[in-house]
């Protein structure tokens, strides 16, 4: 415990080595590839207005369990304390009845009544911009609800394909126009479709202030549609993101859709290896990095990938942990440090912080609960700190210096800055020599995240880890005798002991 408080007390002093690589992306200004982002399913997070609880059911996995956006703006310094810098929320727009996740549109132009009115959607916009974070939207443009009223409009029959599902799922033309999952399917391709749909979504960035668009089911929807969807769009606000949703594990099929102005993706590649390799031990990690360097390959921008270990069309990481018969706890952090620190926008899924089970859909998407053990929460907010304040963990280059069996160790280096991020993903204390070919020789490694300090010698740098820990380290010149960062130590020595003595008084009295 006195090793971890001390590890805190150190790290803004620590800090100060990185203040000239910050400053330099303080000067070139906020890009999306510096956000990361907690993914909130509004109904699934926190209740703050009991007056929408209609039909409200937590036992039930498929009804409303109460969450909106006043619950949400109670949670926003919570979300911020950790490091997220940005929110992406579940869609808003009225659902048929049952549709508490909000993919079940029936008016593309009404808030959802169970989380609120578009006043507090807007309140709850401003308040995340007063906290210097944004918002993305889910938006969706490839289907309606099941029994929505175009259906039964004469005027609107050529608004929708052909009712039939989606059976050959290598034939793209099908993949465009059948019905996924029985949801009448919307044709795009009918000019009075296209318009709506592109002046619905230049509705809601005017009237709300939103950041973003995460784009639902893009593969679903013809390229052609995108590419002008994305140019209306845009012209709208500035910096505007669209990240879409491209449920595919070729990266050469996803990437193609960013000729069309998407401008970043769900990386579902990343997924497939992370979820594998980080919910177990002894896992090799070089397939996550082979995944990076195919992301350079084909992507224009693979900074701009949204890395993530779970979301809501997925089995909870916690419960592949267990599956592995792992302590999830330690798994997420090791699979956090990885999000956190790898290339790409680390995208955490709500109650990932607080180890939150969950199977298949529905039940993956559980009642949030927030009077839990805060151990996983502590190790967001450092790993937040970090990444929020080294422009090397968002712009860095990424190389992998040594892998062996789930022991890896990799360097991000920006500008002046260079990381070094160790994980020991194994079930054995592990030392690693970085060789000085492989980092700038005669300087030290000083840890931000455990307190760790290794010095470079004339054959090179031994990195040491315990089983199942994580280290990220600052390249900086030795120290040498430092009077005044001693004197603080010394201070802190002397106010703990103080602090220890007069407790043992107290507890004797």
């Amino acid at each position: 415990m006195t090793k971890r408080a001390l590890a805190l007390l150190l790290i803004p002093f620590l800090f100060f080595y990185a203040l000239p690589a910050q400053a330099a992306v303080e000067k070139e200004g906020r890009k999306w590839q510096d956000e990361s982002i907690y993914f909130i399913m509004v109904d699934r997070f926190n209740n703050g207005d009991s007056s929408n609880d209609y039909e409200v059911n937590v036992k039930d996995p498929k009804a409303y369990h109460g969450g909106d956006f006043k619950g949400i703006i109670q949670q926003l310094d919570y979300i911020k304390e950790m490091g997220f810098t940005a929110i992406w929320l579940t869609p808003i727009f009225k659902n048929e009845p049952g549709g508490y996740h909000g993919y079940w549109v029936e008016d593309f132009y009404k808030v959802e009544e169970h989380f609120g009115t578009l006043e507090d959607f807007k309140k709850l916009v401003k308040e995340a911009h007063k906290r210097d974070m944004k918002v993305i939207l889910d938006i969706v443009v490839n289907h309606t609800d099941y029994h929505h009223p175009w259906l039964n409009d004469p005027d609107k029959k050529d608004w929708f394909h052909e009712k039939k599902d989606v059976l050959n799922w290598k034939d793209q033309k099908e993949v465009e126009n059948g019905w996924l999952f029985g949801l009448p399917d919307l044709a795009q391709e009918n000019p009075e479709v296209k318009q709506y749909l592109i002046d619905m979504a230049k509705w809601w960035i005017k009237e709300t202030d939103i950041d973003g668009y995460r784009l639902d089911a893009v593969k679903h929807v013809p390229k052609t549609f995108w590419k002008e969807f994305s140019k209306e769009v845009k012209s709208v606000k500035e910096d505007f993101l669209l990240i879409g949703e491209v449920w595919d594990n070729d990266p050469r099929f996803i990437a193609e859709y960013g000729k069309y102005g998407i401008d970043a993706f769900i990386d579902y590649p990343f997924y497939r290896e992370a979820s594998k390799t980080l919910s177990n031990i002894d896992q090799s990690m070089q397939p996550l990095y082979d995944v990076w360097l195919r992301n350079k390959t084909f992507y224009k921008n693979p900074y701009l990938l949204g890395t993530f270990l779970d979301n809501h069309d997925t089995v909870r990481f916690t419960r592949l942990a267990l599956q592995n018969k792992q302590y999830p706890v330690t798994r997420i952090k090791m699979g956090l440090t990885y999000l956190f620190t790898a290339p790409g926008i680390p995208i955490m899924y709500y109650g990932t912080e607080i180890a939150l089970d969950g199977g298949e859909d529905p039940d993956n998407r559980r009642l949030m609960n927030f009077r839990t053990d805060k151990e996983i929460i502590d190790y967001i907010k450092k790993l937040g700190e970090l990444r929020n304040t080294l422009p090397s963990l968002t712009r860095g280059d990424f190389e992998l210096l040594y892998e062996k069996n789930g022991m890896a160790v990799f360097k991000r280096t920006y500008k002046n800055e260079t990381a070094v991020i160790a994980i020991n993903n194994t079930s054995k204390s592990q030392k690693v020599r970085i060789d000085n070919k492989q980092l700038e020789p005669n300087k030290e490694l000083r840890g931000l995240l455990a307190g760790d300090l290794v010095r470079g010698n004339k054959d090179g740098y031994d990195i040491i880890l315990d089983r199942e820990t994580a280290e990220v380290y600052v390249l900086a010149d030795k120290s040498g005798i430092n009077i005044p960062f001693i004197a603080v130590l010394i201070a802190i020595y002397v106010a703990f002991g103080f602090f220890l003595y007069f407790a043992k008084k107290r507890r004797k009295e």
